[in-house]
């Protein structure tokens, strides 16, 4: 072979050679485009997951928002006329003592008329939430739902700590006591 043969030959080889060297880096080049295309995918799949969490917890915290305004208004419409009622206590306790004197008076007539306007206006304030307390003689006395006026001495060892008198009736409106029942407890 002559020395020009020779050379086209190792020319053609490096040539080969090269060729394949360029193809390689081109694929790694390919590879790693793709590795970096992947892993911009998974960063924007991670932030998506982020956003998408975001957005549940703020629509779980709107939703308790909602529900405990819902709340709050439903409790500030059963107590809106919280006011006016306590204001209207002492009327009942007034037609409860004109309809005990009326009681004892022979005018039978007037009695109906006072006891027919008395029990409307009961009714009416029932319907908004209003409730007396049922307190008599010989309960349990309890700090917390009665309030105590005076000890006397019980005449019987039944009626020790228990209510011996009601001297004021008590009222709830909905759950919540608006007046406790004044008592006289037994020593």
């Amino acid at each position: 072979m002559s020395e020009k043969d020779k050379s086209e030959e190792l020319e053609d080889i490096v040539s080969d050679i090269t060729e394949n060297t360029e193809e390689q880096v081109e694929n790694e080049e390919v590879t790693e485009e793709l590795e970096d295309e992947l892993t911009v995918e998974e960063k924007l799949q991670e932030d998506l997951g982020k956003e998408k969490d975001k957005f549940l917890r703020l629509f779980a915290e709107f939703e308790n928002y909602k529900k405990r305004t819902s709340k709050e208004r439903m409790e500030l419409f059963k107590t809106a006329g919280q006011e006016v009622i306590v204001s209207l206590l002492p009327v009942i306790d007034d037609f409860d003592r004109a309809l005990k004197e009326l009681s004892k008076s022979g005018e039978k007539e007037m009695f109906k008329g006072i006891e027919l306007i008395n029990n409307k206006f009961r009714e009416t304030l029932k319907n908004k939430g209003l409730q007396e307390m049922e307190v008599k003689q010989g309960d349990a006395f309890d700090a917390e739902v009665h309030d105590a006026i005076t000890q006397i001495p019980a005449p019987s060892k039944k009626l020790k700590g228990k209510v011996i008198d009601v001297i004021e009736k008590g009222f709830k409106l909905g759950d919540k006591i608006i007046r406790h029942p004044k008592v006289v407890v037994g020593n």
